[in-house]
Order: C-alpha cells, then structure tokens, then sequence
C-alpha cells in the first residue's frame, strides 16, 4: 500500500436488495494497517450522534488494543469494554449505559424532531463496546441483546455458530455487521457465508448513508 494511501479504500458493490439485517467485509491489505482502518472507520461512524456500535474481538489481548486505540476518538466516542474479569456489578453498568445510548439512538430516528444539541455533550456521543466472545450477553436469561446499529467484528470468527451470536447477541434488528478481513480471512468469510446462507458484500463507501 502506497504510504499516502488511505488503509480505508473500498469500492462500491451494488446490491439489489437488503435483508433487514445487513452484513458486509471490509478488506484490509496488510495486518499492520487493521487498527487504523478500524479508527478511520469507527472515526466515519462514530460522528453520528448518540450512534451504538460494538466491536467484537476473540481474545483479550485485542480487546486492550482496540480499547487503547479507540480512546483516542473521546471527542465524540465513548468507549467500554466486557471482558472475562469484570465484576458483575460493573457489567450491569455497561449494558445499562449501552441500551440507554441505543433508546437516545431511536428516538432519533422517529418522526418527532429531537434537539440533539440541547442534551448534554456526553448523551451526543457515540457508544462504542468492546467485547469477547466470552462476554457476549446471555441471551435467554436475564440479559438482554444490546442491539446496537452496527456490529464490527475486528476479529473473523472462525465459525458459523460464533458469526450467528455474535449477531443475536449485539445486533439490531435492521443492523449492519462489518466484518475486518485480512489476506487469507477472505477464505474463511467465503465458507462463513456459504455455510450460514448469507450474503456477505464488499463494503460500499456509502455505507454510513444506509442508518
């Protein structure tokens, strides 16, 4: 990749019809450019007001890094994380702040206006969780989903099981999930697709004008 080059360059991929649930890959040529085309593209996202986002990693050690990076973004995101160790307490915290960012996000989205500029600088920002797939919400017991608009997984599951909770367990109804690919992840997206029935496009540059 050329160094003046933005690590965040798709192209469009026309599709004629959308599931409510929309999924899409973000192809990232070199693994050191992952984490700045997750904040070039959390940076995007993130300027929508009262936006919820979560960002799936499989390990630990990713979720520090995510969590270290996008800190830098505080101006207009507010970043937490779930993650094995967190106390029960603190974990009911989060999911309750989260689904609070997610009912300011719908009232957004009705008829009636909503004057985003008279609530506080801290309810306008975006939300952002980081999360493993260990400390994805329980559903069918006294967690709910936290249904946030987009689903980025950072890291591929190798799975179809681990791809599909994921989704009931983060996702919106008509949400959209962002999968990060990089070199040989191409493959492993292919058989996640075929094996799931979805269809997995090419993430279009005007993916933002579809919230």
């Amino acid at each position: 990749m050329d160094a003046t080059e933005s690590p965040l360059s798709t192209s469009p991929s026309p599709t004629s019809s959308f599931s409510p649930q929309r999924h899409f890959y973000l192809a990232v040529d070199r693994l050191q450019f992952k984490m700045e085309t997750l904040l070039d593209l959390l940076g995007m996202a993130g300027r929508r007001p009262c936006l919820p986002m979560v960002v799936c990693c499989s390990t630990r050690d990713e979720l520090d890094a995510v969590c270290s990076s996008v800190s830098s973004l505080s101006s207009y995101i507010t970043v937490s994380s779930l993650y094995s160790d967190i106390s029960e307490a603190d974990r009911a915290h989060i999911l309750d702040n989260f689904r609070q960012v997610t009912m300011r996000w719908n009232r957004l989205g009705r008829e009636e206006e909503v004057d985003v500029e008279a609530e506080k600088e801290e309810e306008r920002k975006s939300h952002v969780i980081v999360i493993t797939d260990a400390c994805l919400p329980l559903i069918g017991s006294v967690e709910l989903p936290l249904s946030a608009r987009i689903l980025i997984n950072y890291e591929l599951p190798m799975k179809k099981e681990t791809y599909m909770r994921r989704m009931a367990a983060c996702l919106s109804a008509d949400g959209i999930v962002i999968s990060m690919v990089v070199g040989g992840e191409v493959v492993i997206l292919k058989g996640l697709e075929e094996s799931s029935g979805l269809v997995i496009a090419e993430m279009p540059i005007h993916i933002f004008e579809m919230m």
